[in-house]
């Protein structure tokens, strides 16, 4: 296609060349250019893609879109641009010829919550036949072809790719998690949105890679509501208003609260068969019982926001229940059916506030005993360790210390670390470094009423260990771990 074709939607200054120029593929990668490319060069914290603009000369560009001077004396054109992250993200959408229109899109951004709403939403609109494809934090699901995901927002030309690959596959709509990151860096730019969920917010990702403080950290959420139709609100988060500053949307409200469009009422906690979860009465604009088989008061929040925006697909209750009680997301507070005397979970938290809202949400079902089983990163603030330590201990009645992903260091430094935590508030604990060990410790010394949580690995299939990523998925773990009990029993049976 003709690079004008590309820059159609974009203020720009031609430094050199002709934009009729003709180009077979865009790319922001160097090691990714191909003859006759467009390469847009992306200014990062780590890389500044304007320092390769000889290499992919060399590997046969025929366009560069900078946001800097630059000096370039061969045959190639020079697009200068204020912003080349947003000039991506609308030539992407150009390049795939603007896949997302063809799709009804669903962002949603908040601190907690993004994934498993994700899911639940995707659950309720497959089930009701309308195929959906899905963008977040553990995987891109496009169809039948699912893809590992590196960010919970991918960049902008992966975000429009993966939506033609939909389109193709004969999705009819995209949920996707949409973070502060993600709007900050116009990933998302180039898609009007028909549905924007708010889940909540919570101080999190302030640092020097990513805000500078909290309010630039809900300004950039904020931003989704001036590019979605429709907005959906959480009622009962104290920075609502923040939230809804500068929106053009229509706005709706979930929540506990009696003013919210849909509200919350009679919540109880169910607990059956070694499952977990809990039901709730749904009033205001829709009066429907909603249960589902993930604990906790936050799945309550999740799943009236998938109920608020599927009632805008016309999808009927006895669907929307259906797909709810059997919604299921990999490591977010999975079930694991081990037992229906005890309950085996696996869930990502692998900080002390995440272990802590866990914690404190499992102890509200009043286990036998509450056992916690997990470890802590190598190479990363030793802080972290005391702290989730100390969680672990003042909040379950037993304490599994192990090994995550150790990387340079060793697996028994990390452990005295998390042990120093544990120690100092005097819970029981185990200490066993070696994962399936410890997983097995956890069955083998189950009783009748336990919740057993495997913490901190969630989604994640591998183990770092200097440098390398080995296989290691706690799901295949545990059912090894069954397995060998099996064949051990049967053995002592023979005898």
């Amino acid at each position: 296609m003709k690079l004008s074709k590309l820059l159609e939607k974009i203020d720009y200054e031609i430094q050199k060349g002709d934009i009729e120029t003709e180009v077979t593929s865009l790319s922001y990668d160097s090691r990714k250019v191909k003859e006759d490319a467009v390469f847009v060069c992306l200014s990062g914290s780590r890389m500044d893609g304007h320092e390769f603009i000889g290499e992919v000369i060399k590997k046969g560009a025929k366009a560069v879109i900078v946001e800097k001077d630059v000096v370039v004396t061969e045959e190639v054109t020079v697009i200068k641009v204020k912003d080349s992250r947003y000039a991506l993200s609308l030539m992407s959408a150009a390049y795939f010829d603007y896949p997302a229109t063809k799709l009804t899109t669903i962002g949603i951004t908040g601190t907690k919550g993004k994934t498993t709403t994700t899911y639940m939403i995707k659950s309720i609109l497959d089930e009701a036949g309308i195929p959906t494809g899905l963008i977040g934090t553990i995987e891109i699901i496009m169809g039948e072809e699912h893809q590992s995901a590196k960010n919970t927002t991918p960049e902008s030309y992966d975000i429009q790719e993966a939506f033609a690959k939909m389109v193709k596959a004969g999705m009819k709509a995209v949920v996707m998690e949409v973070s502060s990151q993600g709007l900050k860096m116009h990933r998302v730019s180039g898609v009007q949105f028909d549905y924007g969920i708010f889940t909540n917010l919570e101080e999190d990702h302030i640092g020097k890679d990513e805000h500078k403080d909290f309010a630039e950290y809900m300004y950039c959420k904020s931003l989704l509501f001036q590019q979605c139709k429709h907005g959906i609100f959480n009622a009962d988060s104290e920075y609502l208003d923040g939230i809804l500053k500068g929106h053009t949307c229509e706005v709706e409200t979930y929540g506990f609260k009696e003013k919210a469009d849909l509200c919350a009422k009679n919540v109880e906690l169910l607990r059956k068969d070694g499952k977990i979860g809990v039901k709730y009465q749904v009033s205001g604009k829709e009066n429907v019982t909603i249960e589902v088989n993930v604990p906790g008061r936050f799945s309550v929040y999740n799943s009236l926001a998938a109920v608020t925006l599927c009632r805008h697909f016309h999808v009927d209750f006895a669907t929307m229940q259906k797909a709810l009680l059997q919604v299921s997301v990999k490591g977010r507070i999975e079930i694991i059916p081990v037992s229906p005397d005890y309950t085996l979970m696996i869930d990502y938290a692998h900080n002390a506030m995440a272990l802590e809202n866990l914690l404190v949400t499992l102890k509200e079902y009043h286990p036998n005993r509450l056992i916690c089983l997990f470890g802590c990163g190598g190479n990363r603030a030793k802080s972290r360790r005391y702290e989730m330590g100390e969680v672990s201990a003042r909040l379950a009645d037993f304490t599994v210390v192990t090994s995550d992903n150790p990387r340079y260091e060793q697996p028994i430094e990390i452990i005295n670390d998390i042990l120093t935590g544990v120690k100092k508030v005097g819970g029981a604990y185990v200490a066993i470094p070696d994962r399936k060990e410890a997983i097995a410790y956890c069955i083998q010394h189950a009783q009748k009423g336990d919740v057993i949580v495997l913490a901190g690995k969630g989604h994640e299939d591998y183990q770092e260990i200097k440098g390398q990523k080995y296989h290691m998925d706690e799901r295949e773990l545990i059912q090894e771990v069954l397995s060998e009990r099996a064949h051990t029993k049967e053995g002592n049976d023979g005898k």
